[in-house]
């Protein structure tokens, strides 16, 4: 019986193109080892997403060969331009090729042949349907009537008619086009300035290359003075130009052939890459994949006898691990439906109280059940531990339960560890730590639009989920507190901030902050108004309408119409519309900055404006931002519905939005904001004697800079040399270059170069402290903050300098904003506890970069603020003083 014909096209993939492209566009990965694994996890994941899309029984990967090829025979030249292979990419390259061949993919590397030659072969040899996944504008010259490109990033096939299109010419013609245009990446010369339109014209007329030869006599123009001086190499930039389709290949038709995918190979692949997420696709078996106990002991308890049981076990425990079930993201108005217990590893509790599906069983009334175990929860004598146990306090406070003993987060054990290593969900820990792949909250409540709350799921599902979250807490606590042990900094991080941070953050979620619902309105409506004046006026400057929201529209305007220069490419090679490219565009045309404006408030009505109101809790008259301790690598916090710490305070739309958060009647905001801290930073940690004296003397740290750049004396500091020392000391911590100086200050490169010479002339300390830090971070792989936290840079010693740079730029500010993360922290935990222990009249309510806001009575106000400001100042004893300065008003923008 002959064989069957094979299924689909025959898809020939660019490897080269594509591990290239996953290498430049993602950022640098490494697994625990220091492996680097980026540009495996980019084309792992682009493999992922295509076989997912196409089906075919014959799908192969293709890659150039090592060393060269015929064509550096003909053409020393050729590829001259291009860089060597990245260290860190050649590393990655027998990752991918295992990756691929446990994926079951055919995978070709041809010694001394390039890849789009044997891509032509094998499309030549064949006679069916190809599908060639490309980008390389080198391969429309085979396409035909059976034969197409793919552009993945792009998301385009180009056919026939797709080729005509975009080069002007047939597929027949691409070569003779290319010797004339010539082609930069393999750096093929061309003709000197002929261009795509002046090539395709010349052999839509001539009929070919030969015919543009034989005629290049009778061409006008300066451009054919090039022509006729580049005749004699065009046939060989055509032959360089042109791929081969009958090379001797020793693969037949079943070498292209896939195979069924190794998955015990492919799990073991993802787990030495990290790559913990592809694990969902393999169906391996449990003892290969997870290491859970061989058996799980999660009972559902139901009746009082159960959940006295329970009960004994609990008040027994060394620890209690505790997970609560709600049908609602937010903790501030979601309702509790169930609560998860574990003491031991493989043993759980799950105590369902609120499950209403039809045909649910009888549940222990809530009162009862909550009424039982405040006994141990409400017990500080007994630690408890959670994975982001604030939202689970919360919750039970609402419920009318107060947790005490809150001791242990692995959310937070994770994240001090190591704040890069991996994100901090369980699903993730448990993953990277346990190789246990957890049941997710989709697998029991559906996805999208089809998703059930977690009342409505059946408990015979609801058990094993919500006990597996409170068992797979216990055991990742068990191993990552004992890791943090083994270094006394981490561990008096993790005992001494961020755990006594975490139910301070708790008060202040719950407490809230209020906002005046109608000056939202009215700020709403300014800003619409506004964004219609600066539309028309974007009209006139762009010569006709089109829409400012729409990224490709602005590309078309903005390049093609108005020719205005390309000053950055997106990942897929599109021109960039991104804020920083606009702002540089800002200087040639005035449509650029229109479109900044209309960006920002655009972005702002929809984000604050208009959504503030949405968020008004209708419980408590106020809104509940979420704050983030185990998001910023540094240790900053950050926060979200609302984002607090993005509202702007530097232009006048964002002072409007923070003039809506407001005190209660009888009441002001306070805010109290640390003053330079980040510098004061640098100057303790430095040691520089100017910055020490100017800091000790009380001076203006800016104008005393700029006294020493400028060589001005103190009193004769102008402005622009004061705002020129701020953009020097501020832009150093972040790397700032002689370049970005010289844009920010608008003024030469050269000159921008010779104030930063200047400044490290004068500020010995301040180079030493940056030239010590990066060497510290080579030899260490990371940078610590005075607390000792760590920030952790696989990428210090990187041979690409792009990205060995990045990571000693941070390296040198991670110290400096950590540390004023870690004091921030720090004062708030003391704050609290003295208005607690105190019983002062001031309600912690914001806290937003360096800064801690209050709502305080009125007549308590300066009291308050200086006495606030003073513990502030008092919270570390630097080589510094460190000022926090007070600010008093009735809406928030008036007192910062």
């Amino acid at each position: 019986m002959p064989n069957a014909a094979p299924k689909g096209p025959l898809i020939l993939i660019d490897g080269s193109s594509w591990l290239y492209r996953a290498y430049h566009v993602l950022p640098p990965l490494t697994n625990g080892d220091g492996e680097p694994t980026g540009a495996i996890y980019g084309m792992t994941n682009m493999l992922r997403k295509f076989l997912r899309e196409y089906e075919a029984d014959r799908i192969v990967v293709v890659f150039d060969p090592r060393g060269g090829t015929f064509r550096n025979e003909l053409f020393a030249d050729y590829k001259a331009n291009r860089p060597p292979v990245p260290e860190e990419l050649s590393t990655q390259f027998e990752g991918i090729k295992a990756v691929i061949a446990a994926l079951g993919l055919p995978m070709l590397q041809v010694k001394g042949v390039e890849a789009d030659d044997v891509i032509g072969t094998l499309t030549a040899r064949d006679s069916g349907e190809v599908l060639i996944v490309t980008g390389d504008k080198d391969m429309a010259q085979l396409v035909n009537a059976r034969v197409a490109l793919l552009d993945t990033m792009q998301d385009r096939v180009t056919d026939e008619e797709r080729v005509r299109e975009k080069f002007g010419v047939g597929p027949e013609l691409i070569t003779d086009y290319l010797a004339l245009v010539g082609d930069s990446s393999d750096n093929i010369p061309g003709v000197d300035k002929v261009g795509p339109k002046t090539a395709a014209k010349w052999l839509n007329e001539y009929g070919s290359l030969q015919g543009v030869i034989d005629n290049a006599d009778k061409i006008g123009g300066k451009v054919a003075d090039n022509l006729r001086a580049a005749l004699a190499d065009l046939p060989l930039y055509q032959d360089l130009a042109t791929i081969r389709t009958a090379l001797e290949l020793d693969e037949d038709a079943d070498d292209l052939t896939r195979r069924a995918p190794d998955s015990a190979t492919l799990a073991e692949l993802y787990r030495r890459f990290e790559f913990h997420r592809f694990l969902e696709d393999i169906d391996v078996p449990a003892a290969e994949s997870t290491a859970e106990p061989a058996e799980t002991d999660y009972s559902t308890v139901l009746d009082e006898d159960a959940l006295e049981a329970m009960m004994t076990k609990l008040e027994a425990a060394a620890l209690i691990c505790v997970d609560t079930e709600t049908d609602a993201l937010s903790s501030m108005q979601s309702n509790l439906v169930g609560l998860s217990f574990a003491v031991e590893p493989g043993q759980a509790w799950y105590v369902p109280i609120a499950h209403d599906y039809m045909g649910a069983p009888d549940q222990l009334a809530p009162k009862t059940v909550l009424d039982r175990v405040r006994r141990v929860l409400e017990n500080p004598d007994i630690p408890k531990l959670g994975q982001h146990i604030k939202y689970d306090i919360n919750v039970l406070k609402r419920h009318g339960v107060d947790i005490q003993g809150a001791d242990f987060d692995t959310m937070l054990e994770s994240y001090v560890l190591d704040s890069t290593a991996t994100r901090h969900d369980m699903d993730s820990l448990a993953q990277k730590y346990l190789e246990r792949k957890t049941t997710k909250f989709e697998e029991v409540a559906g996805k999208g639009t089809k998703q059930i709350t977690f009342n409505q799921v059946a408990l015979d599902i609801a058990t094993p989920y919500a006990a597996e979250d409170a068992d797979v807490t216990l055991q990742l606590h068990q191993l990552l507190y004992a890791r943090l042990s083994e270094t006394p900094q981490l561990k008096a991080l993790y005992t001494d901030i961020e755990m006594p941070l975490m139910p301070v953050l708790a008060r202040v979620e719950a407490t809230g902050v209020l906002v005046d619902r109608d000056l939202l309105g009215r700020v709403s409506q300014e800003m619409a108004e506004r964004m219609e004046q600066i539309k028309t006026q974007a009209y006139d400057a762009a010569g006709g309408e089109f829409n400012l929201g729409s990224p490709a529209q602005l590309k078309e305007i903005l390049f093609d119409k108005l020719g205005l220069p390309v000053i950055r490419k997106t990942p897929k090679g599109a021109p960039s519309t991104a804020e920083d490219v606009l702002r540089e565009l800002a200087d040639r045309h005035e449509l650029p900055a229109m479109i900044v404006d209309w960006r920002e408030l655009s972005k702002l009505r929809s984000t604050y404006a208009d959504k503030l109101p949405t968020q008004i809790n209708p419980q408590t008259g106020r809104i509940h931002t979420s704050y983030h301790q185990a998001v910023a690598a540094t240790g900053r916090l950050s926060s979200s519905d609302p984002n607090l710490q993005n509202i702007p305070i530097r232009t006048e739309t964002g002072r409007r939005i923070r003039e809506a958060f407001i005190a209660p009647p009888g009441q002001q905001i306070l805010a109290v904001d640390y003053s330079q801290i980040e510098l004061r930073i640098m100057a303790h940690l430095s040691g520089d004697e100017v910055l020490l004296k100017a800091f000790n003397d009380g001076l203006d740290v800016h104008a005393a800079t700029a006294a020493e750049v400028f060589d001005a004396a103190l009193d004769d500091v102008s402005n622009d040399q004061r705002r020129a020392a701020k953009a020097i000391n501020f832009g150093l911590m972040y790397g700032m270059s002689a370049y970005g100086l010289s844009k920010q200050l608008d003024i030469g490169r050269d000159e921008a170069g010779a104030y930063i010479e200047k400044f490290f002339d004068r500020f010995a300390g301040v180079r030493r402290f940056m030239d010590d830090t990066r060497k510290a971070a080579a030899a260490q792989g990371y940078v610590e903050t005075l607390y000792g936290r760590r920030l952790y840079l696989p990428e210090i010693n990187a041979k690409n300098a792009q990205r060995r740079q990045y990571a000693e730029r941070t390296a040198i500010n991670a110290p400096l904003q950590g540390t004023a993360a870690d004091l921030i922290k720090k004062a708030m935990i003391e704050i609290d506890a003295w208005l607690h222990e105190t019983g002062e009249p001031a309600r912690m309510i914001m806290q937003v970069h360096d800064e801690l806001v209050f709502e305080v009575p009125r007549e308590e106000a300066q009291r308050l603020g200086k006495l606030i400001s003073e513990r502030m100042g008092a919270i570390a004893q630097l080589d510094v003083p460190l000022l926090a300065e007070a600010g008093i008003a009735d809406n928030w923008q008036l007192a910062h």
